[in-house]
């Protein structure tokens, strides 16, 4: 922003020398008509002088306002790459999120089965079909956890690509 604000104060300054100069040429312009005692030869080396100063700062200003529309461009960029980033960082988020319901779901499950498993052995009834669910239970908490771990890398490494991808250009 800072080369912005820069840009813009060059390009302002570079207007007013532009006109200063179109007055000092129109002052030219009326100095030399046949009443004034200025020599003709004079006034126009002065044109042609102002002329090409003309010219110079309507290539620099030409220039200046190039290197603003590409830094606007640049930035226009940099603030697409920021949003898509973001929606990317959000979606993994909500991916790490679901995959934690899961395993708290799956969680409380297998803390149900538990809870019947221990009932059943203490009524001394051992039921196959308890144990069964109980397992069950588990294996379903067991690919939850590995789940909430496979969203959370993804996370972390959707948050690292663009760091090293900003590294390599740097560089």
């Amino acid at each position: 922003m800072n080369d912005i604000a820069e840009l813009e104060r060059r390009i302002a300054f570079a207007m007013e020398r532009i006109a200063k100069g179109i007055e000092n040429l129109d002052k030219a312009a009326v100095a030399s008509l046949p009443d004034s005692d200025a020599p003709q030869a004079a006034t126009e080396d002065e044109i042609e002088t102002l002329r090409a100063q003309l010219a110079d700062e309507q290539l620099a200003n030409a220039q200046l306002e190039e290197r603003v529309r590409a830094l606007h461009q640049k930035q226009q960029a940099m603030a697409s790459r920021a949003e898509s980033e973001l929606t990317a960082l959000r979606d993994a988020i909500g991916q790490v999120d679901a995959e934690l319901a899961r395993l708290r779901k799956a969680n409380a499950q297998l803390q149900e089965s538990n809870a019947a498993l221990r009932a059943a052995n203490q009524a001394g009834v051992g039921e196959p079909h308890l144990i069964n669910k109980s397992m069950m239970a588990e294996l379903e908490s067991m690919r939850a956890a590995r789940q909430v771990d496979l969203a959370e890398v993804q996370a972390i490494k959707g948050a690292l690509v663009p760091l090293l991808q900003d590294e390599e250009e740097a560089r």
